[in-house]
């Protein structure tokens, strides 16, 4: 029987980091720690947004990540515990398709969801 669903629902996280410091540490840190297969940072941009009643200004870069739902949360709780700003930005998009191999790449690349078989038995976490 052909299962319709794929194997991972697959989840595209954001975040934004200051310009002036350096990323790769944060995208590592989120690799290495299977909470995130991939990490994207895009170039510098410009951001103008409202900060404590103020219109601000900031050179920043847009991170983007790639998860799976069951990741998702211990994701976010990494991404706060090592991001540098107070409020950082934490947006989940649903993935609505892709191609199936790559999706099923980002479920294998992350660590197993807990009570997935295998987690405990060497599976790496956030707090490893």
């Amino acid at each position: 029987m052909d299962d319709p669903q794929p194997p991972h629902e697959v989840l595209v996280v954001l975040t934004t980091w200051p310009a002036d410091r350096d990323p790769e540490p944060f995208a590592r840190a989120l690799v290495d720690e299977r909470l995130a297969a991939c990490v994207n940072v895009l170039p510098e941009m410009r951001s103008v947004y409202v900060w404590k009643g103020s219109v601000e200004h900031a050179a920043e870069r847009q991170i983007v990540m790639k998860t799976t739902r069951g990741r998702v949360d211990a994701l976010a709780a990494r991404v706060a515990s090592l991001h540098p700003y107070d409020v950082p930005e934490l947006i989940v998009l649903d993935v609505a398709g892709g191609s199936e191999a790559y999706l099923r790449w980002v479920g294998e690349s992350v660590g197993p969801e807990p009570g997935a078989r295998g987690w405990g038995a060497g599976a790496r976490t956030a707090q490893s």
